[in-house]
């Protein structure tokens, strides 16, 4: 187990770097896991090997083959980190996080000896398990192979491509949230507590600091997650590393903080096309949030290809900021706003989205899930007959990326947004994709440095993308923090999320609805971790206070989305949002103040 001992200003001990094996030990672990390969068995280990804080990824699979022995323990290696407690190099397991594609040959590739090799094999480093800079690497690797090491080398895993499938079939009893899931069938009638699959939720909250919180003397239940989401402990520590250990502006120096921090936020941004599917990391934009993507977009692209008498189409279920960019636009191009409408349920109707599209129409942006509402769009369909019509599409993933697996190529996405803080991320950071080809046809949005190649007073010459719209010094540290928040999100996995807070909505939604004077808003068949809800002879700010009294954080207002509100007739809701690391148990707390409140007004 690592132990954090104090460093002599007082501070905990940060984690140490990762350890580079010498060439036998690597092949050692490299022959075990292979050999194992044939007729793999699921073995998990319930000790607390990854740290021992009872954490949700404490559990981890093990693979082994029954023909051979269980492998001895490899040797210790002193730790280079003072306080830092010496540690045995653990048995090979199979990869926790989602499979990563190798970069492009347009990405710098890290020397041989160090994170991101040409190799099967990739080490992870750092308390939860963050990689850190093949220069630490390579400075270890001239001390000497072998000397020093570091307790915080947990394993070799190796990488497969991008949605290979390991043969894992867990074991009873054990937290096996990690797995792949089948969605269950929406549950009819009585409200149920369903739990589809095994997920250990108060492991997944043992990873979330703020959880333990009291309010007004309360435990704290965050049903403000459409909002923001909190960080588990992995996304904090790595974004407190990097302030201590590799803090530096990027790619314009030669020395090694530069380059250690140009890694992390390069590594970072290939998560991020990973996580969305994309062909290339160079696809991948970092803004500070879909907001600020938006603007991007409707300044790049609609100021390039969109000019008087075209039109713009988005959904009446837009947020705020996916309505303003465009009327601003419109106005100054002479361009016209036109607006899908939606349903009783608050879904959009296609076909009405039909008649609106025609040869005029430029662009359609639309939200893939409401903010408001919950409401999951059919944007697939709505890309495919855009496309159809030679029309470009934008699509606000804000609310979709924390609940749903999202795939841009599968989409057909041209444009693609969302915010850093909304998928457990740091805030002030998030990103935008873009088809490469479209892209590289678009004029930068700012202009200073990091997004130029040269500079004179008679003429500029820009970066490619993507510098060159990312004018400036970057959120670099948050940048690398999404990276961390996308790690724990894989680990876990998107399809165990979806399927857990599904089961979560309609126990709530259920429950909700039987209590008199409860109006839902938004009724949608598809919808995603929103309860939207009036309640008569209320305010939504009443009830939201109420709530509060009782520790329990629900949004009550117009969420940035006045249009849709409208539509239904109500200037504002109550709005809890579900989580994966939310419990039906929060639900019942919530319950019991909306019935005493109900009560209170008949």
């Amino acid at each position: 187990m690592t132990t954090q001992t104090p460093t002599s200003d007082g501070a905990a001990g940060l984690p140490a770097v990762p350890f580079l094996p010498d060439e036998a030990t690597l092949n050692r672990l490299a022959g075990e896991f292979f050999a194992r390969l044939p007729g793999v068995r699921p073995e998990l280990d319930k000790s607390p090997s990854l740290g021992g804080s009872g954490s949700a990824l404490d559990a981890a699979p093990r693979y082994a083959n029954p023909q051979r022995p269980a492998p001895q323990p490899g040797p210790s290696f002193a730790a280079i980190a003072p306080g830092v407690a010496t540690a045995q190099v653990p048995p090979v397991k199979p990869p926790l996080e989602a499979p990563v594609a190798p970069a492009p040959a347009s990405i710098p590739t890290p020397r041989a000896s160090g994170i991101g090799a040409p190799s099967p094999y990739y080490f992870v480093g750092g308390a939860h398990g963050y990689p850190t800079s093949h220069d630490k690497l390579d400075g270890l690797a001239r001390q000497g192979q072998g000397q020093p090491g570091t307790d915080d080398l947990k394993d070799v895993y190796a990488a497969p491509q991008r949605g290979q499938q390991l043969p894992v079939t867990p074991s009873a009893g054990a937290p096996q949230f990690y797995f792949e899931t089948v969605l269950p069938a929406r549950p009819t009638g009585k409200a149920q507590r369903q739990t589809p699959a095994p997920f250990d939720v108060q492991a997944v909250r043992r990873d979330f600091p703020v959880l333990a919180e009291r309010v007004n003397g309360k435990p704290l239940a965050w049903f403000d997650n459409a909002a923001t989401t909190h960080k588990p402990q992995s996304v904090i520590d790595r974004v407190s590393y990097f302030y201590a250990h590799e803090n530096s502006n990027i790619h314009r120096a030669a020395h090694a903080l530069a380059a250690r921090a140009s890694d992390a936020y390069e590594a970072a941004r290939a998560k991020v096309a990973s996580f969305l599917g994309a062909v290339s990391p160079n696809e991948i934009i970092f803004v500070r949030g879909a907001t600020e993507g938006i603007n991007l977009i409707a300044n790049t692209f609609g100021r390039t290809f969109i000019g008087s008498g075209d039109e713009i189409i988005v959904s009446q279920l837009e947020h705020h900021a996916n309505i303003v960019p465009w009327q601003q636009l419109a106005a100054e191009k002479g361009a016209t706003l036109r607006v899908i409408p939606v349903d009783d349920s608050g879904q959009i109707i296609l076909d009405e989205f039909r008649t609106l599209l025609n040869n005029r129409t430029k662009l359609v942006s639309v939200t893939q899930v409401s903010n408001a509402l919950g409401t999951v769009t059919p944007v697939a369909q709505i890309i495919a007959l855009a496309h159809a019509a030679g029309v470009r599409v934008l699509v606000d993933g804000a609310q979709a990326v924390s609940h749903l697996r999202v795939d841009v190529q599968a989409l057909g996405a041209d444009f693609y947004v969302f915010s850093g803080h909304k998928v457990f991320g740091p805030t002030g950071i998030g990103a935008v994709y873009g088809k490469l080809d479209l892209l590289e046809q678009l004029p930068p949005w700012q202009g200073g440095g990091n997004m130029i190649a040269d500079v004179t007073f008679e003429r500029t010459v820009y970066q490619g993308v993507p510098n060159r719209f990312e004018a400036g010094t970057g959120n670099i540290a948050d940048a690398v923090g999404l990276g961390a928040a996308i790690d724990y999100v894989q680990r876990i996995g998107l399809d165990n999320i979806a399927a857990y807070e599904h089961a979560l909505l309609d126990y709530a939604t259920h429950k909700l609805q039987a209590i008199p004077g409860v109006r839902l808003i938004g009724t949608a068949v598809e919808k995603a971790s929103v309860a939207s809800f009036v309640l008569a002879g209320y305010e939504p700010a009443e009830v939201g206070r109420a709530l509060n009294e009782e520790g329990i954080a629900v949004r009550s207002g117009h969420h940035c989305a006045q249009p849709i509100l409208r539509r239904f007739g109500v200037e504002a809701t109550v709005r809890p949002s579900f989580a994966f690391y939310n419990t039906y148990e929060e639900i019942d707390r919530m319950i019991v103040v909306i019935r005493r409140l109900a009560a209170a007004r008949r």
